[in-house]
């Protein structure tokens, strides 16, 4: 491979990748979804800010709303970085095993990740249904809370999904997943 060939990532695609199927333009949908609730999140702080330092002026529920929103972001970021496996790890047994001890150490992590976030998504949603419940409402609008914890719920179901996907390839198609994890030094 020329060096003018190698990705700007200096991480070599996978040549056997199959073309992106449905279950791809789906996990890339999510993390679509998890980016934009970045941008209404920063959005939010911004104009807040802005508000407040400019204009001694402060959004209605706006500490609310923000502290709602980076609920919802932090789930849909489970589900967008669950899938990929490249969030941050600190691993020395990985990195110092085979390739085969590696896949079982990869398959028994997700499944471990699997349980945690199948239950954590069966509590959220028992938080909606009481949330809704006892109509829990914002301070200053009044709004109802419920439907933000619902979009932070299917961010969850999102994410169970997702990792569901992930083990299933892990055990039966690992080439789908682009390959081993690229251990790179911390510079």
């Amino acid at each position: 491979m020329a060096e003018a060939d190698e990705p700007i990532s200096g991480i070599p695609e996978p040549r056997d990748a199959p073309p992106p199927n449905v279950m791809d333009r789906f996990i890339d949908g999510i993390e679509l979804i998890a980016a934009f609730f970045v941008g209404i999140v920063a959005l939010d702080i911004f104009v807040s800010v802005l508000l407040r330092k400019f204009f001694s002026v402060q959004i209605p529920d706006s500490y609310d709303f923000g502290r709602l929103l980076l609920g919802i972001l932090i789930f849909w970021g489970i589900a967008a970085t669950s899938y990929r496996g490249n969030h941050i790890t600190v691993d020395l047994l990985y990195a110092n095993v085979g390739p085969r001890l590696q896949r079982f150490i990869d398959v028994f992590a997700t499944s471990v990740l699997l349980f945690v976030v199948t239950v954590q998504t069966y509590t959220l949603f028992d938080k909606v249904v009481t949330t809704r419940a006892d109509h829990v409402a914002t301070f200053d609008l009044r709004l109802p809370v419920w439907p933000f914890f619902l979009v932070a719920w299917l961010g969850d179901v999102s994410a169970v999904l997702l990792i569901a996907v992930r083990t299933y390839r892990l055990i039966f198609h690992p080439r789908l997943l682009g390959g081993q994890y690229q251990i790179k030094p911390v510079e």
